[in-house]
């Protein structure tokens, strides 16, 4: 298979964000949802836990779109084409960035393939190529929604990417931070203490430094290592999370989509959650973020 081209000019994609976010913000392509947030701790973590009461709304906009589009909701594709006010960047020959529409986080993207895939495909070099040239440009964190029941809306292939700090005011690139430094490897594949179910984690040795497909070619080692250690297949189409940042990755199967109407996405395995409601915070205050997560995951044999 040829290497594809990186098409992103070097030390331009954040003002080209920041520029594109004020265009879709002044033309409301951008739909920023309000929230307020609260901190719970568990097992040494402190989750940030976003409420967002006008998720009804974003509802609500998204089933406009869809009958505007003259399309059901099952088949309607709002990246085919996408929306010329939040297109970014072109990354590559294969990869194109937008902003993410309803966006709850400042700078939240979106890596779409131009090109259709099929949202629980097997992620490619290409796919990481593209990441990796977006997050030579700026600290960030990566994910991929493997399927509906890891938290996936849209079946149209796309990782997403949102800038670090998480939570700039807890001085923590992300809340799972201090569990990090106490990985416990099996050779170059880890687990972390307080994950009690089915995971992988592995260190990427500040592979950003690197050229994009130099570092989507160990990036793509690692990641099919890490879908043998938790069970996965390499021809497989179950559901799972993907978390890269420029330092480590975790891959966590799932075995549902929600707890207790709460939805679980691969944010929240960073520790991150978001709630429509107070009577969803105190589900989430009763049984606790990392009890969360354990019920959405695979339990360990």
């Amino acid at each position: 298979m040829a290497q594809g081209k990186i098409l992103l000019p070097a030390g331009t994609f954040w003002t080209r964000i920041k520029q594109q976010t004020e265009h879709a913000l002044a033309t409301n392509a951008l739909v920023s949802i309000p929230t307020e947030s609260e901190f719970i701790e568990q097992n040494g973590v402190c989750f940030l836990v976003r409420i967002v009461s006008s998720l009804a709304r974003k509802d609500e906009l998204k089933q406009k779109q869809e009958k505007q589009n003259n399309s059901s909701a099952k088949d309607f594709n709002p990246f085919l084409p996408y929306e010329q006010d939040l297109f970014v960047a072109d990354i590559s020959d294969t990869h194109v960035c937008i902003l993410n529409k309803y966006n709850v986080a400042k700078y939240h993207l979106l890596l779409i393939t131009r090109a259709f895939e099929e949202q629980e495909s097997l992620l490619t070099l290409a796919d990481f190529a593209a990441m990796w040239a977006c997050m030579a440009e700026f600290d960030g964190l990566a994910f991929y929604n493997s399927g509906k029941i890891a938290g996936a809306s849209q079946r149209h292939k796309h990782l997403q990417l949102v800038p670090l700090p998480l939570t700039p005011t807890a001085g923590l690139q992300l809340p799972i931070a201090p569990l990090l430094k106490f990985a416990q490897f099996h050779n170059s594949i880890a687990t972390l203490p307080g994950f009690d179910f089915v995971h992988a984690f592995a260190p990427l040795n500040s592979l950003w430094q690197k050229s994009p497909f130099t570092a989507a070619q160990v990036t793509l080692e690692y990641y099919h290592t890490l879908l043998k250690a938790v069970g996965l297949g390499e021809k497989q189409s179950k559901a799972y999370n993907l978390l890269v940042t420029r330092e480590w990755m975790l891959l966590v199967p799932r075995s549902q989509e929600c707890f207790a109407s709460i939805p679980v996405n691969s944010l929240g395995f960073a520790g991150t959650f978001f709630v429509r409601n107070e009577q969803q915070m105190q589900t989430l205050k009763q049984h606790g973020p990392m009890n969360v997560l354990k019920n959405v995951a695979v339990p360990i044999n």
